[in-house]
């Protein structure tokens, strides 16, 4: 554990395991919030990890696949910044429409 904490910015570990410790807790907020304003949390932190993962893979490989995972990243980027704008749109819709943005109240339908 210690040779992991002292390892550094030379390694690929340390990187890999804040990735997989983000994708973890964006899964987690997927899974138990009932809010769509944590679920959509929950996603941006999932492609927050695949960022890390692009970046951190080529830094450690050729200097094209340094470019190759920065260009992948910044199309994850433009595509989390979209599907932000467009959920968030229709949370503001269901919104004005129940109320409320509960996932549960939302899958029912029932504008109660």
């Amino acid at each position: 554990m210690i040779e992991f904490l002292l390892s550094g910015p030379d390694r690929l570990l340390p990187y890999l395991a804040v990735s997989a410790v983000l994708f973890s807790l964006g899964a987690l907020a997927c899974a138990i919030r009932r809010n769509a304003v944590g679920y959509l949390m929950g996603i941006e932190l999932m492609l927050n990890a695949a960022n890390l993962n692009f970046i951190a893979y080529g830094r450690f490989r050729t200097s094209e696949a340094a470019a190759q995972g920065q260009v992948a990243t910044l199309f994850v980027i433009a595509l989390a910044a979209a599907e932000a704008a467009v959920a968030l749109g229709l949370v503001f819709a269901v919104f004005r429409t129940f109320r409320d943005v509960d996932l549960e109240k939302v899958r029912t339908l029932h504008g109660d």
